[in-house]
């Protein structure tokens, strides 16, 4: 991040400051800064990797493209013994706790592939021991914690990604240039939706409790989340819909899906969020699990030159009126910005291939020129090497802003209200109990 948070630096300029840095990075055009001490090029990356199947089996193997994996960690035995015979000079770990404190001397970076809910506890113990980190999206489980990570590493100029890979793809670099030249006139108007979740929510706690698995460590697993009995509705993968958990459809997508839309417009510090869940999550349901489907409404005010616009979050199946988009039928998952001149309608989740409608009135439209990424995880470990934390453009100044966003809209949904939002604080200004959303309460040993 091209600013260090210095003590006398105010929370709002600070915040002023990474918004323009942020803004120039995604077009390429960041100022090249002296990071202090340069690494060799030459020199081997040495990474943990905690989380070492699903998702974080890829996380996995990029990290051992780019480097050496030195110890592997899951709560899942079996997965690590998978994991440890691809990788067999690694050592292995149930408790990244553990793991970290041990081993951070021999470290210079990790991946953290985990459910949600362990994501910052994770990333931040590891940061606070001067690792570079690569972390999956959405880069944590609560709005706080996503400024907390954001500014943990500026303070420390470390180099960090966030897994949401559409960022490194040519469409969505090519759609944020044309939007901020004004192509398709001033935007007022945003849609997302996606056909998210693809896994059981929107009921209560299951009944009965079941024997843990041999392989699970269950108490590990549970990690910062209250103590509840295992049961395979939530691990493996099924955890996502459970509020002690996950983010929800929104926290799993709206990284994707958003991140065009939100770095190209700076849809940060939302003046106010409304949702509008499914009408029967109610009762039991509502403390245990996500709707089933809803609707997210943020309201932006003027951001420099551009003025206000709302973006609108659709899951569940829901999506915005086609009458918005006659020329481009909706697919399961999509974007569509609304400018004053045209339109940017994506049905791809990455947005690395889009459309400018109507089509007649940009034919010949000359393609922007942008940054090309050699791949998401390559920009990571060349960010290390050069000591350029920019060089990663999903690095914790951008994807931290990003995920503040997308997390208000679970706060608004917890709420059950619309909520006002005070950047600058981290505060809701009209709903005080909405602020317990905010944050988060950790079990002993677990704190960020």
């Amino acid at each position: 991040m091209p600013h260090r948070h210095h003590p006398q630096t105010s929370r709002r300029d600070f915040l002023k400051v990474s918004s323009a840095l942020g803004a120039a990075v995604f077009a390429g055009t960041a100022p090249r800064i002296n990071w202090g001490q340069e690494r060799s090029a030459n020199e081997v990356i040495r990474f943990a990797c905690i989380g070492v199947d699903g998702k974080g089996s890829s996380d996995r193997d990029d990290a051992g493209r780019h480097g050496d994996i030195v110890a592997l960690c899951d709560i899942d035995e079996e997965r690590l013994r998978k994991a440890s015979a691809r990788f067999p000079d690694a050592k292995v770990y149930t408790d990244f706790r553990k793991m970290l404190d041990e081993l951070h001397g021999s470290l210079d970076a990790v991946t953290v592939s985990t459910p949600d809910h362990t994501h910052a506890p994770a990333a931040v113990r590891a940061m606070r021991h001067g690792l570079h980190c690569f972390c999956q999206k959405p880069l944590t489980y609560s709005v706080a914690e996503a400024r907390l990570m954001r500014e943990l590493a500026a303070e420390k100029n470390l180099c960090t990604q966030m897994g949401n890979q559409g960022t490194a793809t040519s469409g969505h670099r090519e759609a944020i240039e044309i939007i901020r030249r004004g192509d398709i006139g001033a935007v007022t108007a945003v849609h997302i939706w996606t056909n998210r979740p693809i896994w059981p929510q929107g009921g209560g706690r299951p009944a009965g409790e079941q024997p843990v698995p041999e392989h699970v460590k269950w108490d590990l697993w549970l990690g910062p989340a209250p103590f509840r009995p295992y049961n395979e509705a939530y691990h493996p993968f099924k955890w996502r819909g459970w509020l002690d958990f996950g983010t929800g459809a929104l926290g799993d997508m709206a990284c994707h899906t958003m991140n065009m839309a939100v770095s190209a417009l700076e849809l940060y510090e939302p003046t106010s969020i409304e949702a509008v869940p499914d009408p029967e999550w109610k009762g039991e349901a509502r403390g245990e699990t996500y709707p089933k489907f809803c609707q997210i409404k943020y309201e932006f005010g003027k951001r420099g030159d551009m003025g206000p616009c709302t973006l609108t979050w659709y899951d569940g199946g829901q999506r915005p009126p086609q009458e918005l988009c006659p020329d481009s039928p909706f697919k399961a998952s999509g974007s569509l910005v609304i400018g004053e001149k045209g339109m940017i309608h994506s049905s791809s989740d990455y947005h690395s291939e889009f459309a400018i409608l109507p089509k007649a009135s940009f034919e010949g439209l000359k393609t922007p020129e942008t940054v090309k990424s050699p791949g998401h995880f390559t920009e990571f470990a060349e960010a290390i090497k050069a000591g350029k934390p920019e060089l990663a453009l999903s690095n914790f100044a951008n994807a931290g802003r990003l995920t503040e966003t997308v997390l208000l809209g679970n706060v608004a949904l917890r709420a059950g209200g619309k909520v006002e939002w005070d950047a600058v604080n981290l505060k809701v200004t009209n709903l005080d109990e909405a602020n317990q959303y905010v944050r988060r309460t950790y079990r002993e040993g677990w704190e960020v």
